[in-house]
């Protein structure tokens, strides 16, 4: 299986390459705001290094949320027009996902607790287990305080929230490689036209009255 994937939900740029069911070539980098003009040449290194063109590509894999506003536009963006020009379908995998099979593949965590960073003192965070060769989700993607996310005893919490996080794990593209085939196997690749991104937050900055209002709320130091 010939598979292309991009995340661009954070502040890291990642993308990596598999050929013939193998990862062979791979990049993290800067992301953010210098994302949307690194993204494509990054992706056009990645295959040139693995040998293959985009009509070899089995699917299109990007990472589809929860995650910063632009970086999601971004990666879908580019997702879509590289399946239609291609005609190669798309796969969005959650961002939360690819944090939970990092983890899994750095600390050997099969429950999960995966957060990421949402800004304004504020985490998305979701509950993934690992059983049968695959992940499944259990319960809703949340937006809330890191302190305030539930979990369960047992569980591992895995993220890049550093006062939070027990396994500190990242959307890479390589863990979304990995949970990829299983999903294509499953049908869920679309085509570029239905491409989309996952928002949990419709507002990405605080009022002055909020920002205010959060200060006044915080308990006194020590």
């Amino acid at each position: 299986m010939n598979l292309l994937a991009f995340d661009t939900s954070t502040e890291t740029l990642a993308a990596a390459v598999m050929r013939g069911g193998a990862v062979v070539a791979e990049e993290r980098t800067v992301g953010g705001a210098q994302a949307s003009a690194a993204l494509i040449p990054a992706l056009q290194a990645l295959l040139a290094q693995a040998g293959l063109a985009l009509g070899d590509l089995d699917a299109i894999v990007f990472g589809r949320g929860p995650g910063s506003f632009t970086g999601l536009r971004t990666a879908c963006a580019v997702a879509q027009g590289l399946g239609f020009g291609s005609g190669v379908p798309v796969l969005g995998i959650e961002t939360l996902l690819a944090v939970a099979e990092d983890a899994r593949e750095r600390a050997g965590a099969t429950q999960v607790v995966a957060m990421l960073d949402a800004r304004m003192s504020e985490v998305y965070a979701a509950r993934y287990a690992f059983g049968g060769g695959e992940w499944r989700r259990e319960g809703d993607i949340v937006l809330a305080r890191p302190e305030t996310v539930e979990v369960p005893a047992g569980w591992r919490v895995a993220g890049n929230v550093f006062d939070a996080a027990r396994i500190e794990a990242q959307p890479t593209a390589a863990a979304m490689l990995r949970i990829a085939p299983r999903l294509l196997a499953k049908g869920a690749a679309q085509d570029a036209a239905h491409a989309a991104p996952v928002y949990i937050r419709d507002k990405v900055a605080q009022t002055t009255e909020e920002r205010a209002q959060a200060r006044a709320n915080r308990p006194p130091p020590p």
